[in-house]
C-alpha cells in the first residue's frame, strides 16, 4: 500500500478579493493572528505524515519561498537580542518538510496548476490543498481524508456542510452515505443552481488524488469552463466507473477566501492564542454591547 507522502499546494492565484492588500503580497501570506494562512496548512499536512510540499506558484509569490527558507539575518538579530523563543519559532519553519516550487506561467485552471507539478510525482497518491482552507478541528483534517484513502486506496474529496442558500458558490456532491461521515460519490456538481443542488456537502479544497486523476487531467485540453478543472477530471473518472469517495471533515471549516470569513477565522484562532485570548474576549464583549 502506497502512503501519501507528498502534497501539492496550488498558490498561483491573484487574490483579487483582498485587493489592495494582495497587490504586492500573496493572499496565502496574510496573517491569521501571527502566522500566515499557508503555514497553518503546511503544519497540518506535516502533522499528518506529509514529508514533501510542492508549491505551484505564479508571479508575485516569491514571499512564500522566502517564508519557508532560512533567514540568516533575522536569526542573527534574534540571537543578538536574546529573543530565543522567537528564534525557535523561526528556525522551525524551514525544517517542517522538503519544499519544492513549480511555476504555473499561465492561469489555466486548478487542474492545470496541479498538473504543472506532475513531473515531481511518481505513480503515487498525492495530497492537494488549496490556499483558503483552515479548520478548527479535534483531529487533523488532512489525517481524516488520508485515513479514508488508506482504507479504499481511491481518490478522496474533503467535504463540509454549508447552508443551502450558498451551494451555488461551491462544488457539491451527490453520493451514497456510508456512515461515519464517509460517502461514495456518484456525481460532482460545480456551482449548481440552489434549487438543483443534490446536497449541501461542498468540496473544501482538500483532496487525496491518485495517478488516475493525473491521467484524466492529461486527457483534457480544456474543460466546460474553458480551463482545465479538477472537477472535470472527477467527472471523467466517474463516467469511467472509477470509485471516488468523500469525507465530511469533523470540525469547523474556516474558509479564508473572502474578507468576512478571513476576519472570522482570525477571531476564532485568536481566541485559542494564550497570549491574547483573554483581551480579545473582553474586546468582543465590549464591542457587542454597542452593536
Amino acid at each position: 500500500m502506497k502512503k501519501v507522502r507528498k502534497a501539492i499546494l496550488p498558490v498561483a492565484g491573484f487574490g483579487t478579493r483582498f485587493l489592495p492588500a494582495t497587490k504586492a503580497q500573496p493572499k496565502e501570506m496574510l496573517p491569521v493572528v501571527d502566522k500566515p494562512v499557508i503555514q497553518y496548512m503546511v503544519e497540518d499536512a506535516v502533522a499528518a505524515g506529509i514529508e514533501e510540499i510542492i508549491f505551484v506558484t505564479g508571479r508575485g509569490k516569491r514571499a512564500i519561498e522566502d517564508h519557508f527558507d532560512h533567514s540568516f539575518e533575522l536569526e542573527h538579530t534574534l540571537v543578538e537580542k536574546n529573543k530565543l523563543d522567537l528564534l525557535a519559532k523561526i528556525k522551525k519553519i524551514d525544517s517542517l518538510a522538503k519544499f519544492s516550487y513549480v511555476r504555473q506561467s499561465v492561469p489555466l485552471g486548478d487542474g492545470h496548476a496541479i498538473n504543472c507539478a506532475s513531473h515531481l510525482v511518481f505513480d503515487e497518491p498525492i495530497l492537494i490543498m488549496f490556499g483558503d482552507t483552515l479548520y478548527d478541528a479535534p483531529i487533523s483534517p488532512v489525517k481524516q481524508i488520508i485515513d479514508l484513502y488508506d482504507y479504499y486506496q481511491d481518490p478522496v474529496i474533503g467535504l463540509s456542510e454549508i447552508v443551502r442558500n450558498k451551494v451555488d458558490k461551491f462544488g457539491v456532491i451527490d453520493g451514497l452515505d456510508l456512515g461515519n461521515g464517509n460517502y461514495e460519490i456518484k456525481k460532482f456538481v460545480e456551482k449548481p443552481k440552489i434549487e438543483e443542488a443534490p446536497s449541501n456537502l461542498a468540496a473544501v479544497g482538500l483532496y487525496v488524488i491518485t495517478p488516475e486523476v493525473f491521467r484524466s487531467l492529461d486527457k483534457m485540453k480544456n474543460g466546460k469552463s474553458g480551463e482545465i478543472r479538477l472537477a472535470d477530471a472527477f467527472d471523467l473518472m466517474l463516467a469511467e466507473n472509477h470509485p471516488l469517495y468523500g469525507k465530511k471533515i469533523e470540525g469547523e471549516w474556516l474558509d479564508t477566501g473572502n474578507k468576512f470569513n478571513f476576519i472570522k477565522a482570525t477571531i476564532k484562532m485568536g481566541l485559542k492564542d494564550s497570549e491574547i485570548k483573554d483581551d480579545l474576549a473582553d474586546f468582543i464583549k465590549n464591542v457587542s454591547k454597542n452593536i
